[in-house]
């Protein structure tokens, strides 16, 4: 979903929908296993983000014309914050 969701925009970097990662992780962890969803939403949205709107658009970051990339940055490092909240109302 973070993929789909994000971003590349020229001289500012990745970006994505602050409330995608922690609501799509929320969503699936309480599916998956409600007795330990809190965790399991905080993990999964914190890796959807690094891997889905970081690391699989390293291929764009060439054509963003950015003079630093880094991984977690200000573009997606909201989708990590709001899951963190999220997963911590679940608990």
């Amino acid at each position: 979903m973070c993929y789909y969701f994000s971003r590349p925009i020229p001289r500012l970097g990745i970006a994505m929908p602050v409330l995608i990662a922690p609501l799509t992780a929320a969503l699936v962890a309480v599916l998956i296993n409600t007795e330990h969803s809190a965790p399991l939403a905080y993990i999964s949205g914190t890796f959807g983000v690094l891997i889905g709107a970081d690391i699989l658009r390293l291929k764009d970051v060439r054509q963003l014309g950015t003079p630093l990339a880094s991984i977690g940055g200000a573009g997606t490092f909201d989708g990590i914050f709001m899951t963190g909240i999220v997963a911590a109302l679940l608990a």
